[in-house]
């Protein structure tokens, strides 16, 4: 009954929300002006009210052009590739040199593909970019059948092959275990679109390493205690209905408990700057909750096995990873440049978690393995914002050349 509580008390919210828009747009007549002190604070609150919500349907990417050398080129988002519990996306730039093609693999932990906006964009400027669009689990019928960890391998396979050869990958967060296994898979059958580079970003290759409060939930209970206390069916009037499913919004809890103050703060913010009168500044913060608050639900086979398999048994750093009951080796890894990337205040995935991935491709000579250390970044810090664009992105993009 938990996602049937949860809607409800959503379906309750909705007309108070709805009140508190309307409020709003009245304010300069109920308060005494728009421009009066009390009229200011009073839509601050009500914009506040408003925007208490959690929604479940993927915002847009809204990357329209990109500067390329010296010219604003257009963007346009093509689907390249459409299956049940994702879609390969295509952000096409209108230029006519070929460009290096990368798959960026987005996470599936409670967020869409857009969180990567900003890593999408910058990779853009020299990149052909490719991006996986994880479908929300509660928006797909039953009849699609189960979504665990082999077939969320099986769809990385499946898209790399539709991007053809000497294409490159970048697996931001969870997938870069999923991400691994893939290209050893694919570099044992010697598939002929097994990537020229493989970057891992701030994932979870050994979560032995510097164990973080994410780690030590995952392995604080027995699985039986997430399967009964977090696995629950979608409700009547979705496309999903009676599949079960790990929420999307009690993933969103679990992250804002970890830094309650910091977006308690970042709330008394918004309030301020809007009673101010400070849109830019208001807007910036009202942008990253938008996307923040827009959640997805996961199977959940693929939420228990990456609890069991990822953080419990560490199947992969322990050499015990199998892929359809077949054993999965790194070390056939040869050709594929390797780089790893973590931030130095990481408080998701700890020091050491990524790069594990190194002492897992014995195989890969010394040149084609580089591992980056930024310092002063938090774990979105490692694929978005300024430190993301100015000082870790030269390095993906140095290696990619590398190797072209």
């Amino acid at each position: 009954m938990l996602y049937q509580a949860y809607q409800f008390q959503d379906d309750f919210l909705a007309p108070m929300r709805d009140l508190a828009r309307r409020l709003q747009l009245m304010s300069s007549t109920l308060f005494f002006g728009a421009g009066s002190d009390m009229g200011r604070h009073a839509a601050a609150a009500l914009e506040l009210m408003s925007r208490f919500k959690i929604t479940h349907e993927r915002p847009e990417f809204e990357i329209a052009s990109v500067t390329i050398g010296n010219r604003d080129v257009p963007i346009s988002v093509e689907t390249a590739l459409d299956l049940p519990f994702g879609r390969l996306l295509h952000f096409v730039a209108d230029v006519d040199t070929p460009r290096p093609r990368v798959l960026v693999v987005a996470p599936l932990s409670g967020h869409f593909a857009t969180l990567l906006r900003g890593t999408v964009q910058t990779l853009l400027k020299d990149h052909d970019v490719y991006i996986t669009d994880w479908a929300n689990a509660r928006d797909v019928s039953t009849a699609a059948g189960r979504f665990g960890m082999d077939d969320y391998v099986d769809y990385i396979i499946r898209f790399l092959e539709e991007i053809g050869p000497r294409g490159h990958i970048l697996a931001v967060c969870q997938p870069c275990v999923q991400a691994l296994v893939a290209v050893a898979i694919m570099s044992e059958a010697k598939n002929p679109a097994t990537p020229r580079t493989m970057t891992l970003m701030a994932g979870p290759v050994d979560t032995r390493e510097s164990p973080t409060k994410v780690n030590e939930l995952a392995v604080s209970k027995p699985l039986s205690w997430f399967k009964s206390e977090l696995i629950t069916g979608v409700p009547m009037g979705f496309p999903g209905s009676g599949r079960r499913v790990y929420p999307g919004f009690l993933q969103l809890v679990a992250f804002m408990s970890m830094n309650m103050e910091r977006h308690v703060e970042a709330h008394r913010k918004l309030y301020r700057h809007l009673a101010s009168g400070e849109t830019a500044e208001a807007n910036k913060i009202k942008h990253f909750y938008d996307e923040y608050f827009a959640v997805l639900d996961m199977t959940e086979e693929f939420y228990i096995e990456t609890i069991d398999r990822v953080f419990q048994r560490a199947e992969l750093a322990s050499g015990t990873y199998t892929h359809h009951g077949r054993k999965v080796d790194p070390n056939h890894i040869h050709a594929t440049a390797l780089l790893t990337v973590e931030g130095g205040r990481d408080d998701i995935c700890g020091l050491g978690q990524t790069s594990a991935a190194h002492d897992l491709c014995h195989s890969l000579r010394p040149h084609l393995r580089r591992h980056h250390l930024q310092a002063n970044v938090g774990h979105y810090g490692v694929f978005s914002g300024r430190r993301w664009e100015k000082e870790i992105y030269p390095v993906v993009r140095n290696m990619i050349l590398a190797m072209e």
